[in-house]
């Protein structure tokens, strides 16, 4: 358990801002003591630095709420997380975290430099059996800017944590005793988020359908602004159930009919995840579905997703077994009570009653915290020090009949230091000529990954009846970079002339799936296709790729 007695739960989502004050009981879930939650209002088609929002809507809540500083613990959004769930072969504990941080070398799309990364073990890891690992990693940048947004308002964050897992966590502690699977659809403003929960297993998706895609299509039917629309949203919004249900208001009518087509693709994307989870996973369909979220605050929703989904569909209630003091309001929070699962989930962490554990806090703030810490013990030496040399003075002082026996004494030390000093001086520079052989090394491993990358997406792109024979980076002469990589192949002629689509040829689409791959970009273009001689079964083909980003050559 976090020792405090009280602490701030700070949940940074794409539209708004939560801020919770729990106080941790010494046994036993915490306790809401205030919360307040407040609108970042900008729209996403403008391409804005929320930084400044992010601080002014903290600083306001804070204020509102009378929050006193404390231990803070914060969240990310899901959209800004990717998570990885791999199988690790059996393994003794003190070699799991060499193993699992491999695995996020191979498995996460960024230098691992770049990003921030935690793991946590799904059940009980037993030795000489398999371990299910969740990897989960945020580009540093992104957790950065969030944190720098925390201390820009006089606080430092304790724990980042990924807003699925905290959500996760709240769901297990205040459902303890459900059995099978449950899935909790997350509908935020951006994204939504899938977290499968099922005993020994979790799995978390998010995808691009959520509350400003409701807004946008209302802009784009009534010609209105992104800000007109979510206020006709808010004012009129719910899923429309056709028939008798029908609303005699033409305008509530539309603007219900946009809501449906939305969760309609929602619908499907949940049912793309689930049968995910269940083939590549080893889950079993969801017996449950919780509904949280701003936006799924929508009239009608729970019933829309009961038609649709074969589980009992409920809102997500995060103060089952999380007490509320009496000072918050109850009708208040009752109209709240979905957008926060969240800050329930970092209370719950804090208390030390979370099941995953995992921390996204940026490098440079875990050392600067880490010499905080130890601050006080430089102060101690320090004092030690001086009164040390007070000591040597007094004693000399004292002792002036034996002045030169001393200072011989005192020019053998100074030779001693000297020759440390040169120890030292050979030691250091041994360190930098180690250092440099290291930063080569660790250049040559990350160029030849990033060539493993470029092979890995050819080969996932092409087709049936194609083999290469040969790839080459491509650069200007003098060039340092690879900028382009030239392939050339072979392939049959009924494969490559023919394909199932009328309107290209089976060496387009390998084209055109290359250039929708991560690795390259539109710059791809075949560069010649000719026939291999006259009636020849096979046909020649060389392409010119275009690399998203360049390739260090030398």
């Amino acid at each position: 358990m976090f020792k405090a007695d009280r602490i701030i739960a700070v949940d940074i989502g794409a539209s708004k801002v939560v801020a919770a004050e729990f106080r941790l009981p010494r046994s036993g879930a915490p306790e809401l003591l205030n919360y307040g939650i407040g609108e970042l209002g900008v729209a996403p088609d403008k391409d804005t630095d929320v930084s400044a929002y992010v601080v002014s809507s903290l600083r306001e809540q804070l204020h509102a709420c009378g929050i006193r500083p404390a231990p803070l613990f914060m969240t990310i959004s899901g959209q800004s997380i990717f998570p990885r769930f791999v199988k690790l072969p059996p393994v003794t504990r003190d070699k799991l975290w060499q193993i699992v941080r491999y695995e996020a070398e191979q498995n996460v799309p960024f230098p691992i430099n770049e990003v921030v990364w935690d793991y946590s073990v799904l059940g009980d890891l037993i030795e000489g059996d398999e371990a299910s690992v969740m990897l989960v990693a945020a580009k540093r940048e992104s957790v950065e800017l969030l944190t720098d947004c925390v201390q820009a308002v006089g606080m430092e964050p304790e724990v980042v944590e990924a807003a699925p897992m905290a959500l996760y966590n709240a769901v297990r502690f205040n459902y303890p005793g459900d059995e099978g699977c449950v899935l909790v659809l997350d509908i935020g403003a951006r994204s939504s988020a899938l977290i499968f929960i099922e005993e020994g297993r979790m799995f978390t998706r998010s995808v691009p359908i959520a509350g400003n895609t409701i807004t946008q299509e209302i802009a784009k039917e009534f010609d209105v602004s992104f800000e007109e629309a979510e206020t006709m949203k808010k004012t009129h919004g719910m899923v429309s159930l056709g028939g008798v249900h029908a609303s005699e208001n033409a305008t509530v009518d539309r603007i219900s009919k946009i809501i449906r087509n939305v969760v309609t693709r929602l619908h499907a994307e949940v049912n793309r995840s689930v049968n995910f989870y269940r083939s590549q996973q080893g889950g079993s369909p969801p017996r449950m579905m919780l509904l949280t979220g701003g936006t799924s605050q929508i009239r009608n929703l729970d019933v829309f997703f009961r038609e649709k989904m074969n589980a009992v569909v409920e809102y997500f209630n995060p103060f089952q077994m999380v007490s509320v003091s009496p000072a918050v309001d109850e009708q208040q929070i009752a109209r709240d009570v979905l957008r926060l699962g969240e800050v329930v989930g970092l209370a719950l962490r804090a208390a030390g009653l979370a099941e995953l554990k995992m921390n996204l806090m940026p490098p440079e703030l875990v050392a600067q915290k880490r010499f905080r810490r130890r601050q006080p013990f430089f102060a101690a030496a320090a004092v030690a020090l001086l009164l040390g040399v007070l000591s040597c003075w007094y004693g000399t002082a004292s002792v002036l009949g034996v002045r030169q026996s001393q200072i011989r004494d005192l020019d053998d030390r100074i030779g001693n230091v000297r020759m440390i000093e040169q120890h030292l001086k050979a030691v250091t520079n041994e360190k930098k000529l180690a250092q440099a052989d290291a930063d080569l090394i660790a250049d040559l491993i990350s160029r030849k990954t990033r060539w493993i990358e470029v092979i890995n997406a050819i080969q996932a792109c092409m087709l049936d009846g194609m083999w290469l024979t040969s790839i080459q980076p491509v650069a200007a002469e003098g060039d340092k970079e690879a900028l382009f990589v030239e392939i050339s192949g072979r392939g049959f002629q009924d494969k490559l002339l023919l394909s199932d689509r009328q309107d290209a040829t089976a060496l387009e689409i390998f084209r055109n799936q290359l250039r929708a791959s991560p690795c390259f970009n539109e710059k791809t273009e075949i560069e010649r296709a000719p026939a291999v001689g006259t009636g020849a079964y096979a046909r020649d083909f060389t392409i010119k790729i275009g690399l998203r980003k360049p390739i260090k050559l030398r």
